[in-house]
């Protein structure tokens, strides 16, 4: 529990640390339509349902979506991305105001704003009408601007910043906003960036950018393996007798709105042969990924992977098996390939991969939840958090945004709540380390918030102390419990206390819900912590008047109160192990009245054993009565030969 507890506050404490973090996103924009309908009978025309609208709602997507999970996250977003100048560019604008990003898009009115339009009845998503997609790339004027909004907006945040180079995050779908000369200007000016995240449908097109992490879908990093291994006449490894290889097909066309589709199935060819020509192995003209029976090499037209194991085989172990070649070909510090209901696979420069896993859930639900993994992500490798907890921190964000229909976007309040944040919109975790509670109470102050504080061992909890807390809760707007140490209690107490660890008391603290925070002193005295938190109102508990508390000078000089409130009669941690210590004696001398007992009837036992010992054996020609057992005398130890 204590683990747990304290992985759980150093996840929040990242969360933190990226709070105002710089980040530019650049890429395509485009608008979520829902439309959510009522169905009630047939039309006459067809056997098609008639649907009546009910609710309209728009978000942000593409890049644009991820600009405002930055945002939401507790980022500074600002998103340079070409736009319509149309009625749909319009909402676009407004979702981006209403979730804080800084727009500083550019206004192409000769290019419409890709839209996503999906209908829904009982929340199954019907059909979806997808408009906008530009025909044509942006014309040179078009480009001209898009690079002078990229110089200004990088500029714009390093000023921001104090002069630290901003995040970059680049989200490439394939919609016309990144051309080539915008792209060789992003690679032109990486050193402008310090941290670079790269959400690409096709990586190869993204060589020389060296991002420092990089969101593959498993299709997009299949496709840039085949490519690779394509580009670089890769020799084709032979198919393992005997074992079907499998095959993943592209589309003719590829989706130009994320990841690209695969259809698996078993290889041309069939089984226990080496296929060849157009009904073998796929050629890259065929624009197949091919899958193997070799698990340990690239063939000339796409990924080999160990088949031979069946079922065994997931897309999470072919991942992790290509995560090394990944980096390679994308020269990205980190590379997590996502694999949507499934999770992720990690892998950084110390090659260990690294799984996290996510709840299925229905497709409508799961709408831009990679962006809210790119986001948290980037936030959490730019304010230097290690990968583990960057990977941790992005499938947390994916997955709790997926709990209705909708595009997904994770809120900084709703992360810090999944890792034991107050419930209050503060969101700060429950389990403090003094070198937090400096942060934590200075963001109380700033939302205006009055800390009352108290301190105790709180040993044994029990209703006196529920009590008594619940009381001072209601003094203030939070409560902030300092806890002594064990060694702490040693000296107070004496060396038989505590009777319970520190973690055991803290974990127990935690879970009341009139405490916010808990916090653990080595001190016997709480003056070090009183003058850091520097509470409104200091509470102890006693009947005696709040003039001799030792701590009250302090507390009035720093502008505090001191209140004192009642213990519960009879419900001291005191009074509570003198009564278990009390039974514990009287339990014992029971046992020892019983044990002196059952002395005296073994012995008496005994003798008479003895006695029957010598008694006449009985006849064994003598046949025993229906419904009873005979019984053996137990030999003694003059008949076994021995001598007691």
């Amino acid at each position: 529990m204590a683990g747990a507890a304290a992985e759980q506050r150093q996840l929040a404490t990242v969360v933190e640390s990226w709070r105002e973090r710089a980040v530019l996103v650049v890429g395509d924009a485009m608008l979520d339509e829902w439309r959510f309908a009522e169905s009630e009978r047939l039309c006459r025309e067809a056997p098609a349902p008639i649907l009546t609208l009910r609710r309209r709602i728009t978000a942000a997507g593409g890049a644009a979506n991820t600009a405002v999970n930055v945002a939401t996250l507790g980022g500074r977003a600002l998103l340079v991305a070409p736009v319509g100048a149309d009625v749909a560019g319009d909402e676009l604008h407004d979702c981006l105001d209403r979730a804080g990003v800084w727009d500083r898009t550019v206004s192409e009115p000769h290019r419409p704003t890709p839209v996503k339009r999906r209908m829904l009845a009982g929340n199954q998503i019907l059909l979806r009408e997808d408009s906008g997609d530009p025909d044509e790339p942006l014309d040179d004027d078009g480009v001209a601007r898009l690079l002078t909004a990229l110089n200004c907006a990088t500029e714009e945040l390093r000023a921001v910043a104090g002069g630290a180079a901003p995040t970059l995050v680049v989200c490439d779908y394939g919609l016309g906003a990144l051309p080539a000369p915008v792209r060789a200007w992003l690679v032109a000016h990486r050193h402008r960036y310090a941290t670079v995240a790269l959400d690409a449908h096709d990586l190869a097109d993204w060589r020389g950018l060296n991002p420092t992490v990089v969101t593959p879908s498993f299709a997009e990093a299949s496709r840039l393996l085949a490519r690779a291994a394509a580009g670089f006449g890769a020799p084709p490894a032979p198919h393992r007798t005997g074992s079907p290889g499998l095959h993943l097909d592209h589309p003719p066309s590829d989706p130009s709105d994320g990841p690209s589709e695969l259809v698996v199935g078993t290889a041309p060819g069939g089984v226990g042969r080496a296929p060849a020509g157009p009904t073998g192995e796929p050629t890259p003209g065929e624009g197949r990924v091919a899958m193997t029976g070799d698990g340990l090499s690239v063939t000339g037209a796409g990924v080999t992977v160990n088949a031979t194991v069946g079922e065994g085989v997931d897309r999470a172990e072919l991942a992790q098996a290509r995560l090394a070649e990944l980096r390679a070909h994308t020269g990205a510090d980190v590379v997590a390939v996502t694999l949507d209901t499934e999770g992720a696979i990690v892998g950084g420069a110390d090659g260990t991969p690294r799984r996290s896993h996510s709840t299925p859930v229905p497709a409508s639900h799961a709408v831009g939840a990679g962006d809210a993994y790119l986001a948290a992500m980037t936030l959490a490798l730019a304010a230097e958090a290690s990968l583990p907890t960057a990977a941790q921190l992005a499938q947390l964000a994916a997955t709790i945004t997926v709990s209705d229909t909708g595009t997904c976007v994770c809120r900084r309040e709703d992360l810090l709540d999944a890792l034991g944040g107050a419930p209050d919109g503060t969101a700060h975790p429950t389990l403090v380390g003094l070198g937090e509670l400096d942060a934590i109470i200075a963001d109380h102050r700033r939302a205006g918030r009055s800390v009352v504080f108290t301190n105790g061992c709180f040993d044994v909890l029990h209703p006196g102390h529920v009590r008594y807390l619940e009381q001072a809760r209601a003094l203030g707007d939070l409560l902030v419990v300092a806890v002594n140490s064990d060694s702490s209690v040693r000296r107070l107490k004496g060396v038989d206390r505590p009777v319970n660890p520190v973690e055991d008391r803290i974990t127990l603290l935690a879970a009341l819900s009139c405490v916010d925070h808990v916090v653990v002193f080595e001190e016997d005295s709480p003056v070090g912590l009183i003058e850091a938190v520097r509470p409104d109102v200091y509470v102890k508990g006693g009947d005696y008047p709040p003039e001799m508390v030792p701590e009250a000078p302090l507390v009035r000089r720093l502008g505090g109160q001191v209140r004192t409130l009642g213990y519960v009669p009879d419900r001291s941690t005191s009074a509570i192990i003198d009564r278990i210590r009390a039974q514990s004696v009287e339990t014992a001398a029971g046992q020892a009245t019983r044990t002196v007992g059952g002395a005296a009837q073994s012995g008496r036992a005994a003798a008479d054993g003895r006695a029957e010992a010598v008694r006449p054996a009985a006849d064994p020609s003598a046949t025993p009565a229906p419904g009873t057992t005979t019984a053996h005398p137990t030999p003694t130890a003059q008949s076994l030969g021995r001598t007691p």
